[in-house]
């Protein structure tokens, strides 16, 4: 995937998410019946995963060669998607920096506005990239072990789409929302 694609994905992802959870009622935002995060904890968590890939793709170059050289070439989006997918499945959770708090109804616009300024940064952060250095510099992920730019790029993009899949499978339209809710209680 070229850098022209990913930047449209990220912006195709950041907005998917962002619609989707703008739409939702007052009372969908905050409350999950499920007892997991709520559509606003899922917000506020993916702020917090884009916030450090932003600080990385603005650090001068240099001081990337911290985290090292990568071993191998960048993963296709499939391989990092699955790879993801696999951890999850072993039993992996968010790590403590990127745990939301409680959200309340009034902070839905400013995380959106933030949601958004992510997005906004990380797009025009990507297109001061030359190509191929998306696979010269690797990253750490808490999850995944060190990532090449281009992948952690990969991760972003599936990371949201699997929030709102989380999100989209609440939604059933075939059982209301006090359906779910006495299903969940009783």
């Amino acid at each position: 995937m070229q850098q022209s694609e990913i930047q449209q994905l990220l912006d195709k992802s950041f907005t998917d998410f962002s619609t989707f959870v703008g739409d939702l009622s007052d009372h969908r935002f905050i409350v999950s019946p499920e007892g997991k995060w709520s559509a606003g904890q899922q917000l506020d968590h993916l702020i917090r995963s884009a916030k450090p890939v932003n600080k990385a793709l603005n650090m001068p170059r240099f001081f990337l060669r911290w985290f090292g050289k990568p071993a191998r070439a960048s993963r296709s989006f499939e391989e990092i998607r699955e790879a993801y997918r696999h951890v999850l499945k072993n039993g992996a959770v968010s790590t403590r920096p990127y745990v939301p708090p409680v959200t309340e109804i009034e902070q839905r616009e400013t995380l959106l506005k933030q949601f958004a300024q992510q997005k906004n940064r990380m797009i025009g952060l990507v297109g001061n990239w030359p190509e191929a250095e998306l696979d010269r510099y690797q990253l750490p992920h808490p999850l995944l072990g060190k990532l090449t730019t281009r992948e952690v790029l990969y991760f972003t993009i599936y990371h949201n789409y699997h929030h709102l899949h989380t999100l989209q499978l609440r939604e059933k339209p075939e059982q209301p929302w006090p359906t779910q809710l006495e299903r969940v209680i009783f």
